[in-house]
């Protein structure tokens, strides 16, 4: 089985900066005017999930939860310290997560539509 998270943006491409300049991960292909939606989908070459993430002429309608999560488990320290570093140099703050075990066991950004990542230890 294979997994594919989607979502609907008005920020196409300062999520495609989000997630991989800022995270790490790649740009595995994307589409343009499907049905009226452009999109790409991001995430790890050969990989069983990717993000996929949308836009269209209709806005999104989002009510991002502070418990609504993607969170990513670094391979190594240094991966981890790595992606935190990126996210000092470009200002993206660090927010207090809502459930306590992330502010013990990880880190916690919010991406450009103001849903929350996780980086774990």
């Amino acid at each position: 089985m294979k997994l594919r998270t989607a979502r609907h943006t008005d920020h196409l491409q300062p999520i495609i900066d989000f997630y991989t300049q800022l995270l790490g991960l790649q740009l595995l292909g994307e589409f343009k005017d499907h049905a009226g939606y452009d999109g790409v989908f991001i995430g790890i070459p050969h990989a069983a999930w990717h993000l996929e993430f949308t836009t269209s002429a209709e806005a999104p309608i989002h009510q991002p939860d502070d418990d609504d999560l993607l969170v990513f488990y670094p391979d190594t320290e240094k991966e981890r310290n790595q992606i935190l570093d990126r996210f000092r140099r470009a200002d993206i703050a660090e927010v207090v997560a809502k459930n306590p075990y992330w502010n013990n066991n990880g880190r916690t950004f919010t991406d450009p539509d103001g849903f929350r990542i996780v980086i774990a230890m």
